[in-house]
């Protein structure tokens, strides 16, 4: 390869990889829609840019090609990090806009997974003179769009889960913290990243949890909170049921309207279903919260619903926040056999972070 194309090679990734960057800003963020980015140039020169806006409209392309009105981007080239939509949604294909503004190029770095889109917009592009290009970074892009290609393909919310344990792998039975503030700032960057939260009634009860991101600036973007609570026995007093917080759902399976009644008046919606064996389906839950816009899910409850959504392989990803510090056996459950459960579903281990005061987090994959 001459020295010029590689380093045309080298500023098409550049370009792509800002693509990705601006994607990774709105990730979560974006309902059912992926987070998208796109960058466009001119002779090497970056004139516009755009993602995918909060609740994923308008897409990356739109908001780049309506950055600015008096640019002129005919000829020019964009880049872009998934295939750009040919169909209708809530919105018309991105495909007609870039057409209308007689792109001269497209480099998109993977191909969608919504089979509307997949593997036919190089085709429709080519019909109206325009050039695409498939593969740039792909390898970075096809990590970052893992738990989009998970849900669109099973139609169920990518599942993180997340737990805090002492040294010697214990929880207290009561509410008490085992982790410092670093790692508490991490759980609210996951509730900030994930669109919602799932829990039991238990936790609900024992904690009385705000289930909220508490990150200056991002309290707005707090997740939506589901409960499983088959017999509506959650706290009507609890935090997550006042009317300043989100929108709160809770799956059960109670028929007796003034227990019924009561919940109504809060701010909640009550989501009836099927038992069997005494439990609700997980996966079933999983389903209706995914059909009600939720993509990313963050399951943040006990030992016990973690261990059920463990054991019926819904969890994809695992945080668990690791002290330095052990605790006393008295008023404290032990979790070796939870943990050793976790190590069979997730081979694969690595630490990502170290954090100060020696606290670990450790991250399945």
């Amino acid at each position: 390869m001459s020295l010029k194309k590689d380093k045309s090679s080298e500023k098409n990734k550049a370009f792509m990889r800002l693509a990705l960057e601006l994607a990774n800003q709105n990730k979560g963020l974006t309902g059912l829609n992926p987070s998208v980015g796109c960058v466009i140039t001119h002779k090497d020169e970056i004139i516009s840019y755009g993602k995918t806006d909060i609740n994923g409209i308008p897409h990356a392309e739109v908001a780049a090609l309506k950055n600015n009105n008096k640019i002129n981007f005919k000829n020019s080239n964009m880049y872009v990090t998934l295939e750009p939509c040919i169909h209708y949604g809530k919105t018309p294909p991105c495909t007609n806009i870039i057409i209308k503004n007689k792109i001269k190029l497209v480099n998109y770095s993977i191909e969608d997974f919504d089979k509307r889109t997949a593997k036919k917009t190089k085709s429709v592009l080519k019909k109206n003179n325009i050039l695409a290009k498939i593969g740039l970074i792909n390898n970075e892009a096809n990590q970052f769009y893992k738990d989009y290609k998970f849900s669109k393909f099973n139609n169920i919310p990518y599942v993180t889960g997340k737990l805090a344990v002492s040294k010697n792998n214990r929880i207290y039975l009561f509410k008490k913290k085992i982790t410092n503030e670093h790692s508490h700032k991490v759980s609210h960057l996951l509730r900030y990243r994930n669109q919602a939260i799932l829990t039991s009634y238990k936790t609900i009860n024992s904690d009385n949890p705000n289930l909220n991101c508490r990150i200056q600036g991002l309290e707005k973007f707090s997740p939506v909170k589901f409960i499983i609570d088959k017999d509506l026995k959650t706290k009507i007093n609890s935090k997550v049921l006042k009317p300043y917080t989100n929108k709160t759902y809770i799956f059960h399976n109670k028929k007796d309207k003034n227990i019924i009644n009561k919940f109504k008046k809060k701010n909640t919606k009550l989501i009836f279903m099927k038992v069997e064996n005494n439990s609700f389906d997980l996966n079933t839950i999983l389903k209706k919260i995914y059909s009600l816009g939720y993509a990313n899910l963050l399951l943040e409850s006990g030992p016990n619903l973690l261990k059920s959504f463990l054991n019926n392989n819904l969890i994809n990803d695992f945080y668990l926040f690791k002290s330095d510090n052990k605790i006393n056996l008295n008023n404290s459950v032990a979790l070796n056999s939870f943990i050793d459960l976790l190590s069979k579903k997730f081979k694969k281990r690595s630490q990502i972070n170290t954090f100060l005061d020696k606290e670990k987090l450790f991250r399945y994959q």
